[in-house]
C-alpha cells in the first residue's frame, strides 16, 4: 500500500497527502495545545539534527552498531516528535516504562549502552540521577519540561544550523526498511527484561496489514484519544497508524483524567486494555445501582437486552426494535460520557470479558478485540470491522501477511514480515523462540469457525495439581470477573491438591450490598474478616463452580484488602498480572487456602 518503508515515512506521508494544524496535542497550563503536521516535522529536523551534531551515530554496517537513546515519559506529543527524529538519525529508541524501578533501569541503560536520555518530572530525574554514575555509556540527560539541574530538549534543537538539517536529509535517505527501528525492553511478569529488536520494516508492515484487513479508513478529520503508554508496541503501532490514516492524536493526562478527556476531546476511536474497560463498565453500573423506580428498572432492562447480543445472530426483529429503543432511553447517556463521537474501541494486552464485549457494542460503542506480542510488532489478529470479521470470544482473523499455526499443544506461533529482528544480545533465546522463521508466542489458542483466533491460555501460567491434572487459570479468572463483587482475582494451586483463589472484592458493591444486609461497613480489612461477606463470596463460587471441570472448580479462596496495581508492584504497565510477584507477595494468604 503506497511507498511506505520507514517509519518516518508515514510523517511524510500525511504532510504530501492530508497536513493537519492538530497532528498532535497534549495539555499545556490546562489546555490543549495543537501542533501542525509541518510543525512536528520541523521540530523533528531539527532535533535529529542537533543528536547527530552531538555525535550521535546510527546504523555502521562496518561494526554493526547504533547509538541508542532512551525515554522515560508520559504519553506527550514530544515522545513521537523524540522518535521520529531518532529515526531519522538511524539511531534507536529505547523506551522505559517511568514506573521501572531502579535496578532493571540500571540494567537496561548498560544492556542498551544508552548515550542519552529524555525525561518528564522530578521523580523520574531523580531516578536517573541515582543511577547516572553506574551506567559509563550516558553522556547527557534532557527534560521535556523545564526544571532545576537538567537541560531542556530544545537546547539540542537550536544547534543546528542549515548545513546540519542538510546532513540530516542526506542521513535519512541511507535508512533501510531492514534497519533496527527501535528496542522494546518488555516489562516481563519474570525475570531481567528482554530487549525486543523490530525493524522498520517489521512495524511498517504491520501498520499496512492491518489497516488493509481491518479495513481502516483515512479519516483526515478524525480524532483519538491516546492514553496507553507509547513504551508498548501496541499504542506506538497504532500511533504510526494514526499518522498515516490522518487522525488526529490527543494525549489523555493521566489515566485518573480518562473520563474529563474524553468529553474534551470528543475522540472517534481510541485503544485500551480490558481493565480500564473493567473501570468504565463498573462505574457506568455503580451509577446505575443508584437509580430508583421506573429509571433503575430501565437500566437494567436495558443492560439485560444488551447482554443477548451478538455480531453474527443479530436477534429477531422484535429483539432489535427492544434494542433500538434501549439506545434512545438509556445507551444514548453512556455514549455522551465517553464523548459522544466514539465509532470504534480497540482492546488488547490481556483477554477481555465478552460479557463487557456484548454489552457496549449492543449500546453502539464497538469493541474491537485483537491479539499480538510485542515480538510480532505486535498484530496477529483483530476482530474485523466488515460484516462477518468479528467473534465475540475471539481475538478475530489473523490479519493480512500472517501465517498461523497450531502446535499440537495449541501453541500459537506465526511467520510474516511483523516478526522481530530477534533478542538484543541474547541470540541463544532468540533461536529457541523463532525457528525456522516461525514465532513461538508460548499463548495457547484454538481457531473457531476454521477462521477466529481464540486464546485459551499462557502456556507457561497453565499448572498441574497434584494430582497430575493440567489446569488453566485464564478462562476461570475471566468468568469470575463477571460477578460485580469481583475486581481482581488470581488462581493457584500448582502441585496442589485443589485449586483455590486470592480475591479482591469490589468493595463499592460489597459495601452496598452489606448495607442491604444491615451490616456496617467500616474498613476494606473489616469487611473480609466478616463471616457474612465470607459467605458471600461462598456462595458466589460455587455459583461459578458449576461451568468447570471438577478439577477446575475453585475449593478454598482468600479475600484480600487491597487492589492490585502497578504502583504497588502486581500488575504490569499494561495492567496484566504479575502472577510471580502477586505468589510472592501473598504467599501467607496462599498458605492458609491449603493449611
Amino acid at each position: 500500500m503506497n511507498d511506505q518503508s520507514r517509519l518516518f515515512d508515514f510523517l511524510y506521508y500525511q504532510i504530501g497527502k492530508f497536513p493537519k494544524a492538530d497532528m498532535l496535542s497534549g495539555k499545556v497550563n490546562g489546555i490543549y495545545e495543537a501542533i501542525s503536521t509541518t510543525e512536528v516535522e520541523e521540530r523533528a529536523k531539527r532535533l535529529g539534527a542537533g543528536l547527530m551534531k552531538m555525535g550521535l551515530q546510527g546504523y555502521d554496517m562496518s561494526v554493526e552498531r547504533q547509538d541508542k537513546i532512551a525515554i522515560i515519559s508520559k504519553n506527550r506529543p514530544e515522545w513521537l516528535i523524540l522518535d521520529l527524529a531518532v529515526q531519522q538519525t538511524g539511531a534507536l529508541l529505547c523506551p522505559v516504562y517511568p514506573t521501572t524501578n531502579i535496578s532493571e533501569m540500571e540494567y537496561i541503560f548498560n544492556d542498551a549502552a544508552i548515550k542519552y536520555v529524555f525525561v518528564t518530572g522530578n521523580d523520574i530525574l531523580d531516578k536517573v540521577n541515582i543511577i547516572r554514575h553506574n551506567v559509563p555509556s550516558l553522556l547527557g540527560v534532557y527534560s521535556f519540561d523545564k526544571m532545576d539541574g537538567v537541560d531542556h530538549w530544545e537546547k539540542i534543537m537550536d544547534m543546528p544550523a542549515a548545513e546540519d538539517i542538510q546532513k540530516l536529509e542526506r542521513n535519512r535517505d541511507t535508512i533501510k526498511a531492514a534497519h533496527c527501528a527501535t528496542i522494546i525492553y518488555t516489562s516481563g511478569t519474570t525475570g531481567r527484561p528482554k530487549g525486543v529488536m523490530l525493524s522498520h520494516r517489521n512495524i511498517v508492515s504491520n501498520v499496512l496489514n492491518s489497516v488493509k484487513t481491518f479495513p481502516f479508513e483515512e479519516r483526515p478529520n478524525g480524532k483519538a484519544l491516546s492514553f496507553l503508554p507509547l513504551n508498548h508496541i501496541f499504542e506506538r503501532m497504532i500511533s504510526y497508524l494514526y499518522m498515516y490514516t490522518g487522525v488526529s492524536i490527543y494525549y489523555a493526562e493521566s489515566l485518573e483524567t480518562i473520563g474529563d478527556n474524553l468529553k474534551e476531546v470528543k475522540p472517534n476511536l481510541f485503544c485500551t486494555v480490558p481493565r480500564l474497560l473493567e473501570k468504565v463498565y463498573e462505574k457506568i453500573m455503580t451509577k446505575g445501582t443508584a437509580l430508583t423506580g421506573v429509571k433503575r428498572k430501565l437500566f437494567y432492562w436495558a443492560v439485560d437486552l444488551a447482554k443477548d447480543y451478538d455480531s453474527i445472530k443479530k436477534g429477531s426483529l422484535g429483539y432489535r426494535m427492544e434494542l433500538s429503543l434501549a439506545n434512545k432511553l438509556i445507551f444514548s447517556k453512556w455514549r455522551e460520557a465517553l464523548g459522544g463521537n466514539v465509532e470504534l474501541i480497540v482492546t488488547g494486552g490481556a483477554a477481555c470479558q465478552v460479557r463487557l464485549i456484548r454489552i457496549f457494542t449492543a449500546a453502539q460503542i464497538p469493541i474491537f478485540e485483537g491479539y499480538g506480542p510485542t515480538e510480532n510488532s505486535p498484530v496477529i489478529s483483530v476482530n474485523c470491522f466488515y460484516e462477518g470479521g468479528t467473534k465475540f470470544g475471539t481475538v478475530g482473523p489473523p490479519i493480512q501477511g500472517q501465517e498461523v499455526k497450531l502446535e499440537p499443544d495449541g501453541e500459537i506461533c506465526v511467520k510474516g514480515p511483523s516478526v522481530m529482528m530477534g533478542y538484543y544480545k541474547l541470540p541463544e533465546l532468540t533461536a529457541e523462540t523463532v525457528i525456522d522463521g516461525w514465532l513461538h508466542t508460548g499463548d495457547i489458542g484454538v481457531f473457531e469457525d476454521g477462521k477466529y483466533l481464540k486464546i485459551t491460555d499462557r502456556k507457561k501460567e497453565m499448572f498441574k495439581t497434584s494430582g497430575g491434572k493440567y489446569v488453566a487459570p485464564q478462562p476461570i479468572e475471566n468468568k469470575m470477573k463477571e460477578s460485580p463483587y469481583v475486581e481482581q482475582l488470581i488462581i493457584v494451586g500448582a502441585d496442589k491438591k485443589f485449586v483455590g483463589a486470592l480475591i479482591v472484592p469490589s468493595f463499592i458493591n460489597v459495601r452496598d450490598w452489606m448495607q442491604q444486609q444491615g451490616i456496617a461497613f467500616t474498613t476494606n480489612e473489616a469487611a473480609i474478616q466478616h463471616p457474612k461477606v465470607n459467605g458471600l463470596f461462598r456462595d458466589l463460587i460455587e455459583s461459578f463452580n458449576k461451568y468447570f471441570n471438577h478439577v477446575e472448580q475453585i475449593k478454598k479462596f482468600e479475600l484480600l484488602a487491597n487492589e492490585w496495581s502497578v504502583d504497588t508492584g502486581e500488575m504490569t504497565p499494561k495492567l496484566s498480572l504479575k502472577r510471580k510477584i502477586i505468589m510472592e507477595k501473598y504467599k501467607d494468604a496462599i498458605d492458609r487456602i491449603y493449611a
